[in-house]
């Protein structure tokens, strides 16, 4: 087993999905990052992935794809504090008023409060914004946000690729979101000329 795959499989990763358009792109991250997942997903992530993946029970048929899911209410879950270790925090997709939360240092919900304990402890978190266009004020928040290490990744799914199908599109931004969290997976442009 090569380095790469044994920190990989070794990941320990918050995920946080919010009410933001875009859940397809958390169930493919779930499906494919390696490692243990622990899912807190909002009240209202929970309605989109009902209304754009047809999930009558989010949180229990992605159950497959992580170790355990927190409720987005219980701040005395585990992640809420910074005496346990996590390797990276993705929230995907992220809304535009999870990201004001979070860069007005409010931690009210467990999606936010996660995020108050990783800017703290300088632990990676990655920001997966599905909003166009974005207001003034949720650039400033996100340029704030960027200032203080966080990975700003607008949903943006990569086309020189030529994709087929809907789950291509998914899959190449997040080929791109499991590079930033050290899974080395997919290729990228011209990947075979450094072979």
């Amino acid at each position: 087993m090569s380095k790469t795959t044994e920190h990989s499989a070794s990941l320990r990763i918050a995920v946080g999905i919010t009410g933001s358009s875009g859940t397809i792109y958390a169930q493919d991250f779930l499906k494919r990052c390696p490692g243990d997942k622990f899912v807190v997903m909002s009240k209202w992530g929970k309605a989109v992935a009902k209304d754009e993946l047809g999930l009558r029970d989010p949180e229990k048929q992605l159950k497959p794809y992580y170790k355990r899911a927190f409720a987005d209410t219980d701040l005395t879950a585990p992640l809420a504090s910074g005496t346990n270790h996590i390797d990276a925090y993705v929230i995907i997709p992220a809304s535009t008023s999870t990201i004001g939360k979070i860069a007005s240092g409010i931690g009210d919900t467990l999606i936010t409060r996660t995020a108050a304990v990783c800017l703290k402890e300088r632990v990676k978190m990655i920001i997966c914004v599905r909003e166009t266009p974005l207001s003034t004020i949720t650039l400033e928040q996100l340029a704030m946000l960027s200032r203080e290490g966080v990975i700003i990744m607008p949903i943006s799914p990569p086309l020189y690729y030529v994709p087929d199908t809907v789950e291509e599109y998914v899959s190449g931004f997040v080929d791109k979101v499991l590079q930033h969290c050290g899974v080395h997976i997919g290729k990228g442009w011209r990947s075979e000329d450094l072979d």
